[in-house]
């Protein structure tokens, strides 16, 4: 622990947004810019890393493929010691840390052990992920408002209010964390009639691999799985998905491809 009159042990956790390292907000790359330690997670762009000092502590926390490389009590633990040892610790999460993303749990526990927090909200990718299809959550006539559910409890089982979603068809109905139960969810779906309710599923939303499947509750499953489609991965049912734009994974790609060539356009 460092003797600085200015020492001050705390934690800010940032939303690192869906994907695009570019729908970081300002604030959260002035904050990055500010680390003494970044705790980063799998869903947080590397390349956000580049907002960081020379010298910045930076801790891959988060979890691939099955492998976890912290527990969540772990995790907690080492803001605090981070914190107490380096000062400034960083938490980057993956969308909007409050979605879902256990941010609060972590700033509580920092608060118990005497940090100061802030948080820093980001674009969260339950809207972000349809968006970039061209799929609003919201639209007049198709729907009355949206629910962003995980599709599981803390226990493996299919989260309850699964249940209040398939028997309201006028809202849109956003799952994280969902793939690998998608038919079970599209089972429960198409049991309360919703057989035909549009539906998407998209991969790495706003990136240039973005990939996706569109169909109804009927056919999903079986088209996210011909697609090969992978966690992570975020599923939108209800009828804003008939808003879809045709050729829906393109813009990512050629977005992405046209931040590459802006430099020789400046230069030409």
């Amino acid at each position: 622990m460092t003797n600085s009159p200015l020492f001050l042990p705390r934690l800010t956790v940032v939303g690192a947004g869906p994907g695009d390292p570019e729908l970081l907000t300002l604030k959260g790359a002035r904050v990055l810019a500010a680390a003494d330690v970044v705790l980063y997670d799998a869903l947080a762009n590397d390349e956000l890393l580049a907002h960081t000092r020379p010298g910045t502590e930076l801790v891959f926390v988060g979890k691939r493929l099955g492998f976890k490389a912290y527990s969540q009590e772990e995790i907690n633990e080492l803001i605090v010691r981070w914190a107490y040892r380096r000062g400034h610790v960083v938490r980057l999460k993956g969308g909007d840390p409050f979605v879902f993303g256990r941010g609060r749990e972590e700033m509580l526990h920092a608060e118990a052990h005497g940090l100061a927090t802030e948080y820093v909200p980001g674009i969260s990718s339950a809207v972000a992920a349809a968006g970039s299809l061209g799929i609003p959550p919201t639209h007049r006539g198709l729907s009355e408002g949206f629910r962003v559910l995980t599709a599981t409890t803390a226990d493996g089982q299919l989260a309850g209010a699964l249940l209040e979603a398939a028997r309201s068809p006028r809202t849109t109905t956003i799952i994280l964390m969902g793939l690998s139960r998608l038919a079970e969810i599209a089972a429960l779906f198409a049991r309360y009639g919703g057989a035909d309710v549009p539906a998407a599923v998209v991969q790495h939303a706003t990136l240039p691999t973005a990939r996706a499947a569109i169909g109804t509750v009927a056919d999903i499953a079986a088209r996210a799985a011909h697609a090969g489609l992978a966690a992570p991965a975020v599923i939108v049912l209800g009828d804003v998905v008939r808003l879809a734009r045709q050729g829906n994974q393109a813009p990512a790609a050629l977005n992405h491809l046209l931040r590459e060539l802006e430099p020789y356009a400046k230069v030409a």
